[in-house]
């Protein structure tokens, strides 16, 4: 199983696929359709049926149940959610993965000719993997196992279930979505019709054994301020300066209350951008909390902070705009439903996984799933240092997280 999970993975990763959260148009880039193009060629072949890409390169389709008849429809359907795209963190798009194979331990060369290693003092968790194959990226880019290492995950359960017709499924319905990284734009596009599941799984997060059904809430504002420019030999009582209001906005914020300063179910506002000449500047802020009330009160206080620089500055114009980006999994858990949550921990029982349930400090197309009334938990692809060139994927764990995927379906078929 390693080896056609390397195969896949070498093939998707083959097709550049970065998302650019500058552009406005899902998908961001070009690259996103043509891996789902790929994709829906490769299903088309193991015999899925339903194939869809829609105009937003969002690919659904069907592996229908081969369960005995009659009893098909009393299992739910399930379905399986990967991202098309990897993230822009301004490293190189294109992926070059290579393969260390029975990592000996030390520091890995990712890159001769650019003098770039990964450093086991850097990152001890190398040390764990000691004689495993491992795939890296060749240091300039990252290696892209988020997400397609899940992607080669789920094209390969669905090939094993299409190559042993003994492995008893209900139905499984699959989507590949763009734009995960700039916002889940890509989930917020899908047709759910399309998918029409009592629940879904997606697989993305990292090392072995970890499990997410906790995310943050999410949410962005933007702060559009105009202010008045004047010539400096008559400016006195005349200009407003915008950026000077825009540093002033950003200072009323708690600073210990921030991404550096916070961590596992501490929520922040984050200054995260701020630009501006002598006429105009625009803040932008993102605003997470696991706790929706506290996310609601972040929000407030947004809204609070852009009065009192109002007041501050009575001759500018201030303009504050504050979207949802996404919700907390846990929020969208009830005791119907709940049983998606409880199967992972029943797999990973059976195949002696160890789980490591973490309150992820962000979120995933589930987030904003779970939202739509399907529950969408998620499970690990096996892989380290997501959004770095010093990601990296023990074969292994890939193929844990790949049957992870199989004993999910067996144990939803069996009720």
């Amino acid at each position: 199983m390693q080896t056609r999970l390397l195969e896949r993975f070498l093939r998707y990763t083959a097709v550049t696929s970065q998302s650019d959260a500058s552009q406005t148009v899902v998908p961001s880039t070009e690259g996103q359709r043509r891996l789902a193009e790929l994709l829906k060629k490769d299903l088309t072949e193991l015999g899925l049926v339903d194939l869809e890409i829609s105009e937003y390169s969002v690919l659904t389709g069907k592996l229908p149940a081969n369960l005995p008849g009659g009893s098909s429809g009393q299992i739910p359907a399930v379905g399986f959610v990967a991202h098309l795209d990897t993230v822009d963190v301004k490293l190189a798009a294109d992926i070059r993965p290579q393969v260390v194979r029975a990592y000996s331990g030390g520091d890995v060369c990712l890159n001769a000719k650019e003098g770039i290693y990964l450093r086991e003092a850097e990152h001890p968790e190398l040390l764990q993997y000691k004689g495993q194959d491992i795939v890296f990226s060749d240091g300039t880019s990252v290696l892209g196992a988020d997400n397609k290492a899940a992607v080669a995950n789920i094209v390969v359960a669905l090939e094993t279930l299409t190559q042993n017709k003994t492995l008893l499924h209900g139905d499984i319905y699959v989507a590949f979505v763009p734009d995960e990284e700039c916002g889940l734009r890509g989930a917020k596009k899908m047709d759910l019709s399309k998918f029409p599941v009592a629940f879904a799984y997606t697989i993305d997060c990292c090392e072995l054994g970890e499990v997410v059904y906790e995310t943050f809430n999410a949410g962005s504002a933007v702060i559009k301020i105009k202010g008045v420019s004047a010539h400096p030999m008559s400016a006195k009582g005349v200009m407003v300066n915008p950026l000077l209001a825009a540093i002033d906005f950003a200072n009323l914020f708690d600073r210990q209350q921030t991404p550096e300063c916070t961590d596992g179910k501490e929520g922040y506002i984050w200054v995260k951008g701020m630009q501006g000449n002598q006429s105009t500047a625009t803040v932008n802020l993102d605003i997470r909390d696991h706790d929706k009330i506290k996310y609601e009160a972040r929000k407030q206080t947004v809204w609070e902070n852009v009065e009192k620089i109002q007041k501050l500055y009575p001759k500018a114009v201030i303009n504050c705009d504050i979207n949802d980006t996404y919700g907390n999994i846990a929020d969208a858990v009830n005791d119907e439903n709940r049983k998606c949550i409880d199967y992972i921990y029943t797999a990973m029982s059976e195949l002696r996984i160890k789980p490591k349930t973490i309150a992820m400090r962000g979120g995933t197309d589930g987030s904003y799933i779970s939202t739509q009334g399907i529950l969408t938990p998620n499970y690990f692809t096996g892989g380290h240092n997501f959004h770095s060139n010093c990601e990296f994927l023990p074969l292994p764990s890939l193929e844990k997280s790949c049957l992870m995927t199989l004993k999910l379906i067996e144990l939803i078929a069996k009720g």
